[in-house]
């Protein structure tokens, strides 16, 4: 089963074609958006790691369309050994000027003077490397950085993501049914408005009416009331971040292919030594730098948090039939899990976990809540794990929840995407400086860290409309579930 790849970079290449792209790329070097400010979190990878395998991460970064970024881990090498190079420079300076120093205090007249200005161009000398040795430094860090995860055994390499198991019966497996898109029915019913949206703010935004604006807020309660009700701790989190938290989740503020993907905060003349805003993309970046330099002690873990927001995608790219409507939009209202675990006892692959794993049993407590809460709006979906291109800069695996959407069975079949769960292991935790003091010899270590959606309205209620649409009485049923959080209605209809 072939899956068509919605990742952040771009149309996915074979595999051979990415190969062959990367031996013609030139070396990968980052260019930063925005300046971090001093109070950032100090970021703590493993560049040992990179260097001991630059093999294994150059075809990790071939696996999942990183091409720019496949030669990074022999460049961190090139430049590693350089760095050991005026490393060695500076103690053989250091060594000359304590024995010239030596030599001074048993010396006088010109002798002295001529040695001591032999120890001031030595000392010149060694600022000077010294200075070389921390813009290598700074240029191993950040490749390192801007290198994606690696990926896990789980994930399948290449465009196909694997068909893990159906959720529901499909709604009309023959194709008898006469369907209609969730356009036409929100708008015949009175309950979703674009040209007015149009008007106020641009293609990509929406009213919801009525109704409409009601089965949001039924959405948003129900999702959280199956949180809370599995103890997850609710969070409101703030829609602005600092570019530099973004970054460090795995979000860039363009992708590969240079296209806007975060609406960044212009600054006036007097604010642009402030540091750079933006606005979340997801939940999941400000939950994350909530805890950004801290540090956990093991009791506190696993830590699960879920967060309602409001999301904000720049979503470049032309337009389709499939990101008319709701489908794809540049705000919208989403439900998101985030979960700090301890780590695993991973391999020295860095990737595969034990049996006993508790960032596993957290990535299975999400998938069992999204199973949940699509069961009960009554959506036909299906769950994949998906391939090494689709998965974000940040991710080892990730598992997608599509739903049915009748009126996208000329795209996709009619599948669309409306949840998503990645582990993340360490890869946000040391970007963000965030630690966990073990009770093993007070040792600091980094958790892991997974993120999933509970619910991301528009889609989700897009396949509402779709999927209980009664064509002959005009109106759709409202999910069983929902009907509480709606004043015990039943059902939508026109709006008057």
């Amino acid at each position: 089963m072939k899956v068509i790849s919605r990742s952040l970079g771009g149309r996915c290449l074979p595999r051979t074609c990415n190969a062959l792209r990367i031996a013609c790329s030139p070396p990968y070097t980052p260019i930063r958006a925005f300046a971090k400010p001093a109070f950032a979190p100090k970021p703590i990878i493993d560049i040992k790691h990179i260097r001991n395998a630059p093999g294994l991460y150059e075809q990790n970064c071939i696996d999942r369309n990183y091409g720019a970024h496949a030669k990074s881990s022999w460049r961190i090498i090139e430049l590693h050994e350089q760095w050991l190079a005026l490393q060695q420079s500076a103690r053989d300076l250091r060594s000359r000027n304590k024995a010239l120093r030596d030599q001074i205090a048993n010396k006088g007249g010109e002798e002295k003077e001529k040695a001591l200005g032999e120890a001031k161009a030595m000392k010149a000398q060694l600022s000077e490397i010294e200075a070389k040795e921390t813009q290598l430094q700074e240029k191993i860090e950040g490749l390192a950085q801007d290198l994606p995860n690696l990926s896990s055994v789980h994930t399948p390499v290449g465009t196909e993501a694997a068909l893990v198991e159906y959720i529901g019966t499909h709604p009309n497996p023959d194709n008898t049914k006469p369907w209609k898109s969730h356009v036409d029915i929100g708008q015949q019913l009175g309950i979703l408005d674009f040209a007015g949206a149009s008007q106020t703010s641009g293609w990509g935004w929406y009213f919801l009416v009525g109704d409409g604006a009601m089965l949001e807020q039924a959405l948003v309660q129900y999702a959280l009331s199956v949180a809370r009700r599995k103890k997850w701790k609710v969070v409101a989190p703030p829609s602005l971040v600092y570019s530099h938290i973004a970054s460090a989740c795995g979000f860039q503020p363009r992708d590969q292919n240079g296209e806007q993907q975060v609406y960044a905060i212009e600054q006036s003349e007097k604010d642009k030594a402030k540091p750079q805003l933006a606005l979340a993309g997801t939940a999941e970046i400000p939950l994350a730098g909530m805890k950004a330099k801290t540090t956990f002690a093991e009791s506190e873990l696993p830590l699960k948090t879920v967060g309602v927001s409001r999301c904000y995608r720049a979503e470049a790219g032309a337009r389709g039939a499939d990101t008319k409507g709701l489908y794809r939009v540049h705000e919208f209202t989403k439900v998101e899990m985030f979960a700090w675990t301890a780590p695993d006892q991973s391999g020295d692959d860095h990737f595969t976990a034990t049996d006993a794993s508790s960032s596993e049993a957290v990535f299975e407590e999400m998938l069992g809540m999204q199973h949940e809460i699509l069961t009960a709006l009554g959506l036909h979906c299906r769950i994949l794990e998906m391939p090494t291109t689709d998965l974000g800069a940040s991710a080892i695996r990730k598992r997608d929840i599509e739903a049915f959407f009748p009126s996208r069975r000329s795209i996709d079949d009619g599948w669309g995407e409306v949840t998503s769960t990645s582990m993340c292991t360490d890869y946000q935790s040391r970007r963000l400086h965030t630690r966990l003091r073990t009770a093993n010899a007070n040792k600091q270590v980094f958790p892991f860290t997974l993120n999933g959606t509970a619910l991301a309205v528009p889609r989700v209620l897009a396949a509402i409309l779709e999927n209980h649409w009664d064509e002959q009485s005009r109106t759709v049923k409202i999910p069983p579930v929902l009907q509480p959080f709606m004043g015990g209605q039943t059902e939508i209809s026109k709006q008057s």
